[in-house]
């Protein structure tokens, strides 16, 4: 038999409903007992007629294989070296042998798809222009909102058209690559072939570490270096390649990777530039948060990934037209929460803040990670005062990062934030605390003055879709890229607007809807919506525009690629089942200045 993850068993398991064979009645899995069913011991409370005639209450205990096959005369073929499965509680637990349970069929299943799934999925629910149009209008004909009593009774009519909005169409950026070339993006993508990186890292030395047993090791070498000469990036043959020994292969992924680890112990001092895992698994490897953990915050070693360089930048024309950025010391935040997937609610939420440096440059960040109780959204570190004068928050780093790392040690006159992830209810929560927070940061740290404030929400969760006519009977299969709506369909007196910056080839796009909640730089329409088409552009994973600021994406990173790092077993049910009586948090992981100095989350 296959070695079986009994943890990940446990988490796949716990909520669904079983029926137990030997009474027929249905529960509800709480989780697995630790120890296997011959070895579970129980108590089981007995009354007896004493020698004087007297009742006697004695306590026995009887493991859970032998009260069943002695007391309930049920065999048991398979239970024995299984665990249990409990359908009571933690503190009244009632363990039922495992070969007596069945799943009931048709429940509804909550926990995070495989990738297989979630590629099926995505394919299942994509449709062409045309196709969601007619669902539209089948919708609007099955439903026929106009006939409601209640709705005509208050005066209310709905139209059966759509609605007719005119657009804005933005120019591209230009950008540079590392040949002084420039790039001039088409459809929101552009050309990098036989481009030279901007700003390319330095390799020294580097390690590969291999969890693969079926890859061609000196070919992928071979392609690699070859790949980073023709960017421009100095690299030799690694220093050494560790091939992971097959009995390990079969082991939990930490002691896998606690084992690699040992092995390559002895490179890791000098420190190499980074390592090269390659993985057994294309997408979802359970190494894969371990072996970041190990390497990224243990060793302070990159994991690949951007190793501090750059790919592209703006052109220094179409930068200086960004006057309010590129002439103004300014900071640009990205901001985004991530929460525990489904079928983990109780695994705490990842805070993530990434801030712009080496200004006028608006293309480099940093990253601030920082854990919060599961399901609450609104960033709560952003400041924490130990004093009067002294503050541990994120705004306080990222304040110091901006001046440390831009000429004359300036500060920012000026602070952008992109937030993501909050809905219009929330809208006054990230005014209300979050902004409140970064303005006492500021005043902290520059004695009772605050830089000026620009706070943007990028939404990405609606249901507001554009379609552009082809021809009287069709629709065309894509918004054009830089397209801007503002008028029509927008709120009557805030300050919102939607772009779509991306390409998107395959089903509908859906554009992003920006909310300027606060402006006190004074940005006028044309200029905000540039730059935040700008900052599009500037994503170094793609040689293709963002659908968001590329500070939120980077943020989205952050806080998904730490999360990967916290294990479940780290942060338990029962652990999370007092979090809202302020359990303490598991510490998300600390990176060196030799980690956090890159855009490792790239």
């Amino acid at each position: 038999m296959d070695r079986i993850d009994w943890e990940k068993a446990k988490r796949m398991l716990k909520g669904l409903r079983v029926k137990t064979s030997h009474n027929n009645e249905e529960w509800k899995i709480s989780g697995l007992s630790e120890k296997f069913c011959i070895n579970q011991i129980f108590e089981i409370k007995q009354r007896n007629e004493g020698p004087d005639g007297v009742e006697v209450q004695s306590v026995e205990q009887i493991s859970v294989y032998e009260y069943f096959v002695t007391r309930k005369s049920i065999i048991l073929e398979q239970s024995r070296a299984l665990p249990c499965v409990n359908i009571g509680n933690s503190r009244h637990p009632v363990y039922i042998p495992l070969e007596l349970c069945s799943l009931v069929g048709l429940q509804r299943y909550t926990k995070a798809l495989s990738t297989d799934q979630r590629s099926l999925f995505v394919n299942k629910s994509r449709r062409s222009p045309d196709e969601r149009m007619e669902d539209l209008k089948k919708a609007i004909r099955s439903h026929d909102y106009g006939s409601h009593a209640m709705l005509r009774d208050s005066g209310i009519s709905i139209t059966t058209q759509f609605t007719q909005v005119k657009g804005r169409i933005l120019p591209a950026p230009i950008l540079k690559s590392g040949n002084d070339q420039d790039l001039n993006p088409k459809n929101g993508r552009w050309n990098f072939n036989n481009q030279k990186l901007a700003h390319p890292a330095e390799i020294k030395s580097w390690l590969v570490a291999d969890f693969s047993s079926n890859c061609d090791m000196e070919r992928l070498i071979q392609d690699l270096i070859k790949c980073a000469k023709m960017k421009g990036i100095s690299m030799r043959d690694p220093t050494a390649n560790f091939i992971e020994r097959d009995q390990y292969r079969d082991e939990q992924a930490s002691v896998r990777v606690d084992k690699m680890i040992t092995t390559m112990e002895k490179e890791l001092d000098p420190r190499p530039t980074f390592i090269l895992c390659v993985l057994p698994q294309k997408k979802n490897c359970d190494i894969y948060g371990p072996w970041k953990r190990r390497c990224l915050s243990d060793y302070g070693v990159p994991t690949l990934g951007n190793l501090g360089g750059l790919n592209f930048l703006f052109s220094k024309e179409y930068f200086s037209s960004l006057d309010k950025v590129s002439t103004i010391p300014t900071l640009i935040l990205g901001m985004d929460v991530s929460h525990g997937p489904p079928g983990q609610a109780h695994m705490p939420s990842i805070a993530a803040v990434v801030n712009s440096r080496n200004w006028p440059s608006i293309s480099h960040y940093k990253a601030a990670v920082r854990t919060q109780h599961p399901k609450s959204e609104i960033i709560v570190s952003l400041f924490e005062p130990q004093s009067k004068s002294r503050d541990n928050g994120i705004i306080r780093a990222a304040l110091r990062d901006f001046s440390t790392t831009t000429e004359e040690n300036k500060v920012p006159e000026q602070i952008i934030i992109f937030r993501d992830g909050v809905g219009e209810s929330q809208f006054k929560d990230v005014l209300n605390n979050e902004l409140e927070q970064i303005i006492k940061a500021s005043k902290v740290k520059y004695n009772q003055w605050c830089p000026k404030l620009t706070v943007i929400v990028a939404q990405k969760r609606h249901h507001t879709r554009f379609f552009e006519r082809e021809s009287n009977k069709s629709f065309k299969m894509s918004l054009p890229v830089w397209l801007i709506v503002d008028k029509k369909i927008c709120h009557p007196t805030n300050n919102d607007f939607y772009l779509c910056a991306h390409d998107g080839r395959i089903g509908t796009s859906r554009p992003a809807h920006n909310h300027v909640l606060l402006d006190e730089i004074g940005f006028t329409a044309d200029e905000l919506q540039k730059l935040v088409q700008s900052l599009c552009y500037i994503y170094q994973r793609s040689t293709t525009a963002a659908s968001v600021v590329a500070p939120i994406c980077y943020a989205h990173l952050a806080a998904a690629q730490v999360a990967q790092m916290i294990q479940p077993e780290d942060y338990s049910s029962s652990h999370a089942a007092a979090s809202s009586t302020h359990a303490p948090l598991p510490k998300p992981p600390y990176f060196g200045k030799n980690v956090a100095s890159t855009m490792f989350f790239c």
